[in-house]
């Protein structure tokens, strides 16, 4: 009975421990904690201002150059924002042909990974590790090699030509190779991994049962797709499509490769710009406007989708 009224009072019984002070954390111990985040954080943050931030700033510098200038006779710095519009005075059509090409090919990667990622993730079973092996495998190889691989499909005397020109609504002259068809179905084979993955790991963690009950409450699939998967998803669905629009716009390789100039994009300018006219301000100039472009671009459609989609 004395150590319940003991104990009930706060103090120390028979069978009672006894309060224990807090012991002070030594000033030493809250320093090094205080500073292990951002000591954890310094290696990366090192790495992007080394090889980001300081390019980025050399970029900056070299696009404000006066362009009477040329190699032999040296570029001066005279702040010539001029630049920036004769670039997008020229270039603007490839500007926005890189956009509407990536937007098209990350539109038809969505509609063909989301099927394809639902199906590894909720159905594959035993056979999900193979699959996911086999949506990575084209990695094993190299971009080039791929699209190169593509030139042969998509030639004049391809299978896949040859099989438009069996149907009889298409004429003898069809062809893919050098359009706008083949450079999009260049990007969107290169680019389809990008969105299949996050996909496939945002639909991994869809609680089941979720889908049960939404079952239970004699919703359709398709309410049941529209209501509960599709919602959920939509963070992989973001990451995707953020993964494989931006790439796509910036790249050269497919419309070089399986298009010709009149489909090339703002990277075909830039590269000509850097290696074969050896413009540099120009060719910085492009290049900060393509960056620009994507960021306002993903800018609005995070905005639009909700940033807390993403996190």
């Amino acid at each position: 009975m004395t150590a319940l009224v003991g104990a009930a009072a706060g103090g120390s019984g028979p069978g009672t421990p006894p309060d224990v002070e807090p012991v002070d954390e030594p000033v030493a111990g809250r320093k090094r904690r205080r500073w292990a985040p951002y000591l954890l954080l310094l290696p990366g943050g090192a790495w992007l201002i080394l090889f980001f931030i300081v390019p980025s700033v050399q970029l900056l510098a070299t696009s404000l150059y006066d362009r009477a200038g040329s190699l032999e006779t040296g570029y001066e710095q005279a702040l010539a924002f001029v630049n920036y519009a004769d670039a997008i005075g020229t270039y603007w059509p490839h500007l926005v042909r890189s956009a509407a090409y990536a937007g098209i090919a990350t539109i038809i990667c969505l509609v063909l990974g989301y099927p394809l990622a639902y199906a590894i993730a909720q159905k594959a079973g035993r056979w999900r590790n193979l699959l996911l092996v086999c949506v990575i495998a084209p990695f094993f190889t190299t971009f080039l090699v791929r699209t190169l691989a593509w030139k042969s499909i998509l030639s004049d005397n391809g299978p896949v030509v040859e099989f438009f020109r069996s149907l009889p609504l298409i004429g003898d002259d069809f062809r893919l190779l050098a359009t706008p068809a083949a450079v999009v179905c260049g990007l969107v084979y290169n680019f389809l991994p990008f969105m299949v993955l996050p996909l496939y790991a945002s639909l991994d963690r869809l609680d089941g049962r979720l889908l049960e009950a939404s079952r239970d409450l004699y919703a359709s699939p398709a309410a049941t797709f529209r209501k509960v998967t599709l919602p959920l998803s939509m963070p992989g669905v973001i990451a995707g499509t953020l993964l494989t629009f931006i790439p796509a716009a910036g790249d050269y390789i497919n419309a070089e490769l399986l298009g010709t100039p009149n489909q090339y994009m703002i990277g075909n300018v830039i590269d000509s710009a850097f290696l074969v006219r050896l413009d540099y301000p120009e060719a910085a100039a492009l290049s900060f406007l393509l960056m620009a472009t994507i960021l306002v671009m993903v800018f609005s459609y995070v905005r639009a989708a909700g940033t807390e989609e993403v996190v």
